[in-house]
């Protein structure tokens, strides 16, 4: 058993870290590239592909939740065990952690690169788009709902098996095309932690939002879709693609 605890927390370590890496290192290096600068629609794409990638790579192992949101979501809906709970997150925030360090160390290699908010979230003036923190509160609570709300339909009882991914990665790129300008996009908190971290100053002030309103909006989606898919005497986790009994 604890072998595969170390094996399901290395998989989200390193899920969380690829998802990250890839979302936020599009921001830093990629976004604004003269020339050839991707956008904001690249880096929604980009997010989306971090996750469609490492479901599939890790997710039969792990259930690929890379996100303390998706595990308290699931965990409300019946389908992440209690004991999985804070280790999922601490593993999950290590690695964004990890993620944001390292692409501190390549963005930093280019002379004259000047961090800015290093694709941190935040609202108010540290908002892309200057958003209040009420509107970027009510953006990250409903927009975290939905996620959970779609990552439990598509890997439900009568779902297509082995496809969750897609729509999975799909959702998470429509997340980013609807709220880059308004948080940056956060629906994560282990995403919001690492590059604030580095960001520092006022990010790090700001960060309580993206860990209150992701968790807040995740518990309420796993609870409805509890009930909206399943009977509530079944409690079983699901993972990607595949169903295992607990």
């Amino acid at each position: 058993m604890k072998g595969d605890l170390s094996r399901r927390l290395t998989a989200e370590f390193f899920g969380t870290f690829w998802l990250t890496f890839g979302g936020c290192g599009a921001a830093v290096l990629a976004a604004a590239y003269p020339g050839l600068g991707i956008g904001f629609l690249g880096v929604a794409l980009a997010f989306g592909l971090t996750v469609l990638t490492m479901a599939y790579a890790v997710g039969h192992i792990s259930g690929g939740h890379f996100n303390p949101a998706v595990t308290l979501g699931l965990w409300s809906a019946g389908r992440c065990a209690n004991h999985h709970v804070l280790p999922y997150m601490t593993a999950q925030v290590a690695g964004a952690i990890a993620a944001a360090g390292m692409l501190w160390m390549i963005a930093s290699g280019q002379p004259g690169w000047v961090p800015g908010g290093f694709a941190s979230n935040g609202y108010g003036e540290l908002s892309p788009g200057k958003y209040s923190m009420e509107a970027c509160l009510a953006a990250e609570i409903v927009l975290s709902f939905f996620f959970v709300f779609i990552i439990i339909g598509t890997t439900s009882k009568g779902a297509a098996v082995g496809f969750a991914g897609i729509p999975i990665g799909l959702a998470l790129t429509l997340i980013h095309l609807i709220s880059i300008p308004v948080t940056n996009t956060s629906v994560n908190p282990a995403r919001s932690t690492g590059p604030a971290l580095f960001a520092g100053g006022e990010y790090v002030g700001q960060l309580w939002l993206f860990w209150v309103a992701p968790l807040a909006g995740a518990f309420l989606g796993g609870a409805l879709a509890r009930w909206q898919y399943e009977p509530a005497s079944v409690v079983e986790e699901q993972v990607i693609g595949k169903v295992e009994a607990r």
